[in-house]
Protein backbone atom coordinates (compact mmCIF):
# COMPACT_ATOMS: atom_id res chain seq x y z
CA UNK A 1 0.00 0.00 0.00
CA UNK A 2 2.67 2.18 0.85
CA UNK A 3 4.62 1.54 -2.68
CA UNK A 4 1.38 2.82 -3.92
CA UNK A 5 1.16 6.24 -2.00
CA UNK A 6 4.24 6.86 -3.11
CA UNK A 7 4.20 6.40 -6.91
CA UNK A 8 0.99 8.48 -6.72
CA UNK A 9 2.86 11.44 -4.34
CA UNK A 10 5.44 10.96 -7.14
CA UNK A 11 3.24 11.51 -10.26
CA UNK A 12 2.97 15.30 -9.10
CA UNK A 13 3.28 17.25 -5.78
CA UNK A 14 1.21 20.08 -3.97
CA UNK A 15 2.93 22.85 -2.08
CA UNK A 16 2.27 22.72 1.48
CA UNK A 17 -0.71 24.93 1.80
CA UNK A 18 -2.66 23.26 -1.08
CA UNK A 19 -5.81 22.42 -0.29
CA UNK A 20 -6.40 18.77 -1.45
CA UNK A 21 -8.73 15.97 -1.71
CA UNK A 22 -7.77 12.30 -1.77
CA UNK A 23 -8.53 8.64 -1.67
CA UNK A 24 -7.23 4.91 -1.74
CA UNK A 25 -10.09 3.53 -2.27
CA UNK A 26 -11.51 4.75 -5.46
CA UNK A 27 -13.58 1.99 -8.15
CA UNK A 28 -12.56 1.13 -11.70
CA UNK A 29 -14.55 -0.67 -13.75
CA UNK A 30 -14.32 -1.50 -17.62
CA UNK A 31 -16.58 -3.59 -19.90
CA UNK A 32 -16.18 -5.09 -23.24
CA UNK A 33 -18.89 -6.14 -24.95
CA UNK A 34 -18.21 -8.93 -27.77
CA UNK A 35 -20.14 -11.25 -29.54
CA UNK A 36 -18.68 -14.48 -27.78
CA UNK A 37 -18.54 -13.50 -24.18
CA UNK A 38 -18.70 -9.88 -22.07
CA UNK A 39 -15.50 -9.57 -20.28
CA UNK A 40 -15.96 -7.26 -16.89
CA UNK A 41 -13.81 -6.36 -14.27
CA UNK A 42 -13.44 -3.99 -11.48
CA UNK A 43 -10.96 -2.55 -9.09
CA UNK A 44 -11.11 -0.76 -5.68
CA UNK A 45 -7.86 -0.24 -4.90
CA UNK A 46 -8.04 3.07 -7.02
CA UNK A 47 -5.88 6.29 -5.38
CA UNK A 48 -6.76 10.02 -6.35
CA UNK A 49 -6.11 13.06 -5.50
CA UNK A 50 -7.11 16.34 -6.41
CA UNK A 51 -5.73 19.73 -5.91
CA UNK A 52 -9.12 22.42 -5.52
CA UNK A 53 -6.53 25.25 -5.53
CA UNK A 54 -5.26 25.00 -9.39
CA UNK A 55 -6.70 21.63 -10.60
CA UNK A 56 -4.25 18.97 -10.49
CA UNK A 57 -5.48 16.01 -10.46
CA UNK A 58 -4.14 12.51 -10.77
CA UNK A 59 -5.14 8.92 -10.13
CA UNK A 60 -3.10 5.67 -9.77
CA UNK A 61 -4.71 2.32 -11.24
CA UNK A 62 -3.10 -1.36 -9.93
CA UNK A 63 -3.93 -3.38 -13.11
CA UNK A 64 -3.60 -6.84 -10.82
CA UNK A 65 -6.69 -4.94 -8.86
CA UNK A 66 -8.84 -5.73 -11.04
CA UNK A 67 -11.38 -8.59 -10.19
CA UNK A 68 -13.29 -10.64 -12.99
CA UNK A 69 -15.83 -13.29 -12.43
CA UNK A 70 -13.83 -15.94 -13.95
CA UNK A 71 -10.29 -16.56 -12.70
CA UNK A 72 -8.41 -17.46 -16.28
CA UNK A 73 -9.91 -14.36 -17.59
CA UNK A 74 -7.95 -12.51 -14.60
CA UNK A 75 -5.03 -14.66 -14.96
CA UNK A 76 -4.83 -13.59 -19.65
CA UNK A 77 -5.77 -9.85 -18.77
CA UNK A 78 -2.09 -10.07 -16.20
CA UNK A 79 -0.22 -12.09 -18.34
CA UNK A 80 -1.16 -11.90 -21.84
CA UNK A 81 -2.63 -8.41 -22.46
CA UNK A 82 -2.02 -6.30 -19.42
CA UNK A 83 1.70 -7.87 -18.75
CA UNK A 84 1.09 -6.62 -15.50
CA UNK A 85 4.04 -7.84 -13.84
CA UNK A 86 6.32 -5.26 -16.30
CA UNK A 87 3.34 -2.63 -16.23
CA UNK A 88 1.98 -2.68 -12.55
CA UNK A 89 0.17 0.73 -12.98
CA UNK A 90 -2.22 2.71 -14.91
CA UNK A 91 -2.15 6.61 -14.28
CA UNK A 92 -3.46 9.76 -15.25
CA UNK A 93 -2.06 12.82 -14.80
CA UNK A 94 -3.24 16.21 -15.65
CA UNK A 95 -5.83 19.01 -14.50
CA UNK A 96 -9.17 20.25 -14.53
CA UNK A 97 -9.49 22.68 -16.97
CA UNK A 98 -12.45 24.27 -15.28
CA UNK A 99 -11.62 24.18 -11.60
CA UNK A 100 -12.85 27.51 -10.91
CA UNK A 101 -16.07 26.85 -11.55
CA UNK A 102 -16.33 24.10 -9.40
CA UNK A 103 -17.52 25.18 -5.29
CA UNK A 104 -15.86 22.33 -2.82
CA UNK A 105 -17.78 24.46 -0.42
CA UNK A 106 -22.02 24.27 -1.39
CA UNK A 107 -23.84 21.49 -2.42
CA UNK A 108 -23.85 21.38 -6.05
CA UNK A 109 -23.23 19.22 -9.36
CA UNK A 110 -20.65 20.24 -11.69
CA UNK A 111 -18.98 19.26 -14.38
CA UNK A 112 -15.21 19.10 -14.71
CA UNK A 113 -13.44 19.30 -18.17
CA UNK A 114 -10.11 16.86 -17.30
CA UNK A 115 -6.81 17.46 -19.77
CA UNK A 116 -3.89 15.30 -19.24
CA UNK A 117 -1.86 12.22 -19.80
CA UNK A 118 -3.26 8.43 -19.53
CA UNK A 119 -0.13 6.37 -19.14
CA UNK A 120 -1.50 2.27 -19.63
CA UNK A 121 0.93 -0.70 -20.85
CA UNK A 122 4.34 1.54 -20.68
CA UNK A 123 2.69 4.10 -23.13
CA UNK A 124 1.93 7.65 -22.48
CA UNK A 125 -1.41 9.30 -24.30
CA UNK A 126 -3.31 12.66 -23.88
CA UNK A 127 -6.78 12.66 -23.56
CA UNK A 128 -9.89 14.73 -22.94
CA UNK A 129 -12.80 13.34 -20.76
CA UNK A 130 -15.37 15.04 -18.28
CA UNK A 131 -16.60 14.17 -15.04
CA UNK A 132 -19.63 14.75 -12.78
CA UNK A 133 -18.35 16.23 -9.67
CA UNK A 134 -20.93 16.38 -7.15
CA UNK A 135 -20.78 17.81 -3.51
CA UNK A 136 -23.33 17.12 -0.78
CA UNK A 137 -23.04 17.43 2.79
CA UNK A 138 -19.33 18.45 2.67
CA UNK A 139 -18.69 15.13 0.70
CA UNK A 140 -17.03 15.33 -3.19
CA UNK A 141 -17.95 12.22 -5.13
CA UNK A 142 -16.45 12.16 -8.71
CA UNK A 143 -18.24 10.09 -11.22
CA UNK A 144 -16.65 9.44 -14.83
CA UNK A 145 -17.38 7.50 -18.13
CA UNK A 146 -15.74 6.79 -21.32
CA UNK A 147 -14.03 4.82 -23.87
CA UNK A 148 -10.28 3.66 -24.79
CA UNK A 149 -8.74 1.41 -27.50
CA UNK A 150 -6.52 -1.01 -26.15
CA UNK A 151 -4.53 -0.47 -29.46
CA UNK A 152 -3.81 2.86 -28.44
CA UNK A 153 -2.40 1.64 -25.85
CA UNK A 154 0.04 -1.24 -27.17
CA UNK A 155 -2.51 -3.89 -26.03
CA UNK A 156 -2.58 -6.81 -28.90
CA UNK A 157 -5.40 -8.44 -29.36
CA UNK A 158 -4.14 -12.06 -31.00
CA UNK A 159 -5.96 -12.43 -34.28
CA UNK A 160 -7.97 -15.54 -32.77
CA UNK A 161 -9.22 -13.61 -30.19
CA UNK A 162 -10.35 -10.53 -31.78
CA UNK A 163 -14.43 -12.06 -31.56
CA UNK A 164 -13.88 -12.39 -28.10
CA UNK A 165 -12.51 -8.55 -26.89
CA UNK A 166 -14.20 -4.99 -28.19
CA UNK A 167 -11.68 -3.06 -30.09
CA UNK A 168 -13.29 0.28 -27.85
CA UNK A 169 -13.58 -1.10 -24.13
CA UNK A 170 -16.18 0.94 -21.75
CA UNK A 171 -14.34 2.32 -18.37
CA UNK A 172 -16.68 3.56 -15.48
CA UNK A 173 -14.98 5.47 -12.62
CA UNK A 174 -16.10 6.51 -9.26
CA UNK A 175 -14.37 7.90 -6.60
CA UNK A 176 -15.36 9.34 -3.30
CA UNK A 177 -12.88 12.28 -1.68
CA UNK A 178 -11.89 12.24 1.95
CA UNK A 179 -10.62 15.69 2.73
CA UNK A 180 -7.20 16.35 4.25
Amino acid sequence: MKIKLVALALLFSFGVSAQKLSTRTGFVKFFSEAPIENIEASNKQVSSVINIENGEFAFLVPIKGFQFEKALMQEHFNENYMESGEFPNATFKGTIANIADIDFIKDGTFKANFAGVMTMHGVEKKMEETATITIKDGKVNLDSEFKIKPADYGIEIPAGKKDNISSVIEVTVKISYDKK
